[in-house]
């Protein structure tokens, strides 16, 4: 920089300071004078993620879902073109931790060409859930993306019945949230019935968890499995609270709480205490059922889930699945403190758990569910590596029937109508509509897994394996998922008895892509070298 470049660049900073501080002496002169211009500025800053959101905010800077994030989950559910051009605009080079999917100049499978190919193709899942443990009432998830739990109370009745509905459209599972099966649960989506702290919708009228209740419910409504909520991501070891205001006759009927009260979540189960009493609860609910049964909960203390693989290992008592949700999640509102730093985010906690499965010798036995953030196919695949069978999508299911991440969820002001009780609010949003589209949604995202997996050689995304993934540490370095995450070979993939099964399903149900007929020339693969 030359001497006179020096002297320019120092006076224009001199005045710029100089018409900084002019500025804000002017803000207040007029904020003290004119007290509308100050209420006027409250008004703007309680508009601004909506205006950073349309108007100033870049592709990849907002959170939690970035523009081209929201932009990509919108154009799927409407089934748009969901494609991007011009390459990527992300720091690939310069951003430490990105992942990178290697893919497979030769393979098993073969991706087909056209946009379109797979969307109707079914994926389930690679593992018959339950089957281990030998459930009455063990079945195969024929979806290995599906609705994660968000409860009516915490969402509208109309963005239930969407999801629902979309749920039935999609073959995919619809988990109900702990606050109870509702009348809007009830649209033909398959049901994974969620026991939460309260034990809404089996409860007597003492607040105490009912078997025969549950039993009935179970009787009455197209329930697969049950799933044991310990705790969430957005706020793990703490209970909630569903204000009095919110708490309608509907809600009260479908919770089995009164009517205008506050509706209260403790942080902590009455059925058990420990993990020994909690796998006795998981066989009694098992036994009275015959449904398969799992657990869901966030990662902090690991002493919890060594102690748990170690009882299964030696009582023949057990889970039959583990729904592990990241720290980056959730729809539910919470403390910042909670939001922000308590429990794991998902690529660390769901690799610490699978890990204590596998050296135990129980992670073939078990179906993992992952949750935070899994409903972009990057993530999803980075999971599908690490061990999940299947994913659950809550918040960008709620993008798909019409969130536009206001993120006022917990202020009953929803604008869209998803995630509140304002009666006002919620009739705009179509449940008929949003269904399609969100079961359009759910079937985009699994043509893009399936394509991911058929571009790393395989046939389906539960059989890619860590060696498909390397994650960048900086300008010139990458280290292969399987080290960063400390798996030993083998790990992270059904048996080899569930991976034989999914290919033949698979075989005969995905569409392959080919290529031109060989020519005169062409070398058969199986002359000799």
């Amino acid at each position: 920089m030359t001497w006179a470049t020096r002297v320019a660049t120092a006076g224009l900073s001199a005045l710029a300071g100089v018409a900084v501080r002019d500025l804000l002496q002017r803000e207040h002169t007029l904020l003290r004078n004119f007290p509308v211009l100050g209420r006027a500025r409250y008004l703007l800053e309680s508009i601004g993620p909506e205006m950073r959101q349309y108007l100033v905010a870049g592709n990849n800077e907002e959170r939690p879902f970035t523009r081209d994030q929201r932009r990509w989950v919108y154009a799927s559910a409407k089934k748009q073109n969901n494609y991007f051009g011009f390459g990527t605009d992300n720091d690939l080079e310069f951003t430490a931790g990105y992942p990178v999917i290697n893919h497979r100049t030769f393979g098993h499978a073969v991706p087909a060409t056209t946009a379109q190919a797979g969307q109707e193709t079914p994926l389930p899942s690679a593992k018959v859930l339950g089957a281990a443990r030998g459930r009455a009432h063990a079945f195969r998830p024929q979806s290995v993306v599906n609705i994660s739990a968000m409860s009516f109370g915490s969402l509208s009745g109309q963005a239930v019945e969407a999801l629902n509905r979309g749920a039935a459209l999609a073959g995919c599972l619809h988990n109900s949230g702990e606050g109870g099966v509702s009348p809007h649960h009830r649209h033909g989506g398959e049901l994974v019935f969620q026991l939460g702290t309260a034990y809404f919708g089996c409860r007597d009228e003492h607040g105490r968890f009912d078997l025969a209740r549950l039993t009935d419910l179970v009787a009455s409504a197209p329930v697969r499995a049950l799933e044991i909520k310990l705790s969430q991501g957005a706020k793990p070891g703490l209970g909630g609270v569903l204000p009095a205001a919110k708490v309608s006759a509907e809600i009260a009927a479908t919770r089995g709480v009164p009517e205008g009260l506050d509706c209260i979540s403790p942080s902590r189960h009455a059925e058990f205490s420990d993990t020994d009493s909690l796998l006795d609860w998981v066989e009694l609910l098992a036994a009275e059922t015959g449904l398969p049964v799992g657990i869901k909960s966030a990662v902090g203390d690991m002493g919890f889930w060594h102690e748990l693989t170690e009882l299964m290992a030696t009582t023949g008592r057990g889970v039959d699945f583990v729904t592990i949700d990241g720290g980056e999640g959730g729809t539910g509102a919470a403390p910042l403190i909670f939001t922000d730093s308590v429990s794991l985010p998902f690529q660390l906690g769901f690799a610490r758990v699978y890990s204590t499965f596998a050296r135990a010798g129980l992670h073939e036995q078990v179906t993992f569910i992952g949750g935070g953030k899994l409903g972009l196919p990057d993530n999803a695949i980075i999971a599908f590596a690490l061990g999940c069978d299947l994913v659950n999508v809550a918040r960008e299911a709620m993008l798909a029937i019409g969130c536009i991440q206001a993120q006022k969820c917990h202020t009953d002001t929803c604008p869209t109508g998803v995630a509140t009780q304002n009666a006002w609010l919620a009739h705009g949003l179509d449940p008929a509509l949003k269904a399609v589209r969100a079961a359009t949604y759910i079937q985009t995202l699994r043509r893009d897994l399936l394509k991911v997996a058929e571009a790393c050689g395989v046939e389906h995304p539960g059989l890619i394996d860590t060696s498909a993934v390397e994650i960048l540490t900086g300008r010139t370095a990458s280290r292969p998922l399987a080290e960063v995450y400390e798996y030993e070979p083998a790990w992270g993939l059904p048996s080899a008895v569930d991976r034989r099964q999914i290919v033949q399903l698979m075989t005969g149900e995905a569409p392959h892509g080919g290529s031109a007929p060989p020519s005169p020339t062409a070398v058969d693969d199986a002359s000799p070298s």
